[in-house]
């Protein structure tokens, strides 16, 4: 095994080994989750922790790591003997993205169990993590059924494996550790809600600083064990730090005065539930056993704030994490105890309250986001007010708008909207917007199996092997069960797609108000793509040229920054908007062949610009048609005068095309919206 990289040797991240040596001081904090790009010492940090654990006693054999002196009584390898126990370092077990659910929860020999009667288990990541680290690098882009299966065992602190009826449960409870990049797409509400803390890291702009990493790294490089040594002393030192915390952990006191800061505070800024209270309570403890104390004071409560909270007021997938630490402070100010010789005296430095601290926004709002938008903007594109730098005139009359270049304009407010599905039955990564075959759902048939065995289909099994009972020498009430008799059950479930956006962003789009329900409609679909795990591009098109304003990736929080800086102006090259979308396409083919594509053209259907714009449009959209891509148009004219060129390029691509209002999830029109197969007849 190679030699660690020191925990003490990491250079600055002062929040990201804060948070987690609170975590080694109290693991019943509840884990830490590390934001941060890419390159900043997240994965060093974690693996390090390791190395400053204390150690665990476990029974001897138990592959359960079962507690000597608290055995459990439902472990697969027990019931255990009164024994000494022996002492090991505390694990980090890693869990690798593409894991199988089977590498994750354990394996159990249907066979066996089918023929003997025999409870064959083979443990896996969660019985290896128990009473130890689980550590999820790039922890943003597990597989929903892995999602699934931790929020499980971290609520119950137990992991069950079920194959038809057979079932083994055993005792999983470890420290959760996740590390994520955010431009690579962020996590589901419920698993982020499990970390108890949460850390931003970036890179120090510091020269002297970067220095010192650079160096000390590359003198780790060349001799990782001489490394290591140079840096032994810190690491014991911080080693019986950590012990020492933990000793005086129990008899922190936390008085009624900063429980009521914690709980103010919470309400203050509007985080759901009550875990967020409880995980601020633990924290601030830990902070005051780290410090030595032996009562918690407004100074912890006020950083476990800063680590608890940030992660837990976000709303929706754009807003950025974060608090306003003035409101913060207020909150903090207000709850805590008063001097009741200076009630009178001594006059409230904000007689509002502190209504104005974050814009009025009752705690959801971070500091980050102030400017980003106009304020309440509605359908109607109610920023007229504001200074224009948008022509004047009438906003759809034919021809109008296509000089230069406007300024970006908010968007208007997102709204739910239909389901845009691709026909047909896919194989690509599990989500929730294409039928496809997986490893979840509802049962539709059965298999040989490819491999192991991992979901059972009883009836096919027993039928299948049925027939051979008397040459076999059956003899008792048992079924005589072999290898080649058990049957997979094939399953029918949902699929994530690639949803690619080509958004018309020429001067017929313009207009404050038109552009402004354009992107707030292509904002619900990002939503809407974040909520059923699609993979999102966006390509834009205006003047002369198109262009890929963002790659395909899982982050639409990114795609959402790129359409409100999106400004407008100049001719429409449709053509150009489409070509560029069928080599993104093409691309992501021969990269993610199984993922299949969903087209979204938003525009009103004009094409300038160039010898013959109208048939090169045409051409290029029937390109897309002859490859098999589902698309949708979504007809972004509007006024007395329709034209409904959007509706003749829905045509040449074989797809759907749907008007701002259809699409609209309340709209009369209808509940779903399915898109119509290339080449396939109406």
């Amino acid at each position: 095994m190679s030699t660690p990289y020191p925990f003490t040797a990491i250079v600055g991240q002062d929040d990201l080994r804060l948070g987690l040596l609170l975590n080694a001081v109290s693991p019943a904090v509840g884990g830490v989750l590390v934001r941060g790009e890419k390159g900043t010492a997240k994965s060093t940090a974690v693996r390090a922790l390791a190395a400053l654990m204390p150690e665990v006693a476990v029974v001897p054999g138990c592959r359960f790591s079962c507690d000597p002196a608290s055995p459990d009584p439902a472990c697969p390898d027990g019931p255990h003997a009164e024994a000494a126990g022996v002492s090991r370092a505390a694990r980090t077990v890693e869990l690798p993205v593409g894991a199988s659910e089977d590498r994750l929860v354990g394996a159990l020999d249907i066979e066996r169990a089918l023929s003997e009667g025999v409870k064959a288990f083979e443990p896996g990541l969660l019985a290896d993590a128990h009473r130890g680290i689980l550590y999820v690098d790039e922890v943003n882009l597990l597989h929903d059924h892995l999602v699934d299966l931790l929020l499980d065992a971290a609520a119950m602190g137990a992991s069950y494996v079920e194959r038809e009826g057979v079932s083994v449960r055993h005792a999983a409870r470890f420290l959760l550790v996740g590390t994520m990049n955010p431009e690579e797409g962020e996590l589901r509400p419920q698993l982020l809600d499990r970390f108890g803390l949460t850390v931003e890291v970036a890179a120090s702009r510091d020269t002297d600083e970067r220095v010192e990493v650079v160096r000390r790294r590359l003198a780790y490089d060349d001799d990782p064990e001489g490394f290591a040594a140079r840096w032994a002393e810190e690491e014991s030192a911080l080693r019986h730090r950590i012990a020492d915390a933990r000793a005086l952990l129990p008899r922190v006191v936390l008085g009624d005065g900063v429980l009521r800061q914690i709980a103010a505070t919470c309400a203050a800024f509007e985080v759901d539930g009550m875990r967020a209270d409880i995980v601020m309570a633990r924290t601030a403890t830990a902070l005051a056993a780290w410090a030595g104390r032996e009562e918690v004071t407004a100074d912890d409560v006020r950083q476990a704030a800063l680590l608890a909270l940030p992660h837990r007021r976000r709303r929706n997938p754009f807003d950025a994490p974060g608090l306003d630490e003035d409101k913060l402070d207020q909150t903090l100010d207000e709850a805590g105890p008063q001097d009741d010789n200076d009630d009178d005296d001594q006059p409230d430095p904000d007689p509002d309250g502190g209504g104005n601290d974050d814009g009025g926004g009752g705690g959801g709002v971070p500091p980050q986001a102030e400017g980003d938008r106009t304020p309440p903007q509605g359908q109607g594109g109610e920023d007229g007010d504001t200074p224009s730098q948008a022509p004047e005139g009438t906003p759809d009359a034919p021809g109008r708008s296509t000089g230069a270049e406007q300024q970006p304009v908010a968007s208007a407010e997102p709204f739910r909207t239909k389901m845009l599905s691709v026909p047909g039955l896919g194989e690509g990564a599990a989500g929730r917007r294409s039928r496809a075959r997986t490893e979840h759902g509802r049962t539709t048939g059965a298999r040989r199996p490819q491999g192991s065995l991992t979901k059972l289909h009883l009836a096919a099994t027993v039928q299948a092997a049925a027939p051979h009972q008397r040459a076999r020498g059956r003899a008792g009430r048992g079924l005589v069960v072999r290898r080649d008799d058990l049957r997979q059950a094939t399953r029918e479930g949902r699929e994530g797609n690639l949803v690619l956006f080509v958004v018309d962003a020429s001067g017929s789009m313009a207009a404050r108000q038109r552009m402004s329900a354009v992107k707030g409609a292509v904002l619900s679909l990002l939503l809407d793509a974040y909520q059923r795990r699609d993979k999102v591009g966006l390509v834009t098109f205006r003047g002369k040229e198109a262009e890929v304003a963002l790659p395909p990736t899982s982050s639409v929080d990114a795609a959402a920054a790129r359409l409100e800086s999106l400004p407008t102006g100049g001719r429409t090259p449709l053509a150009a908007g489409l070509l560029k979308a069928h080599d993104v396409l093409r691309v992501e083919r021969l990269r993610d062949p199984s993922r299949r594509p969903l087209l979204v053209v938003v525009t009103d259907g004009r094409a300038t610009g160039g010898p013959e714009p109208v048939a090169l449009a045409g051409r290029a959209a029937r390109l897309h048609r002859s490859e098999g891509a589902a698309s949708v148009v979504v007809d972004c004219e509007s006024g007395y005068v329709r034209l409904g060129l959007a509706g003749e390029l829905a045509r040449e691509l074989g797809g759907t095309a749907v008007t701002l209002d259809e699409l609209r999830a309340d709209s009369i029109a209808g509940l779903v919206k399915d898109v119509t197969a290339a080449g396939r007849a109406a």
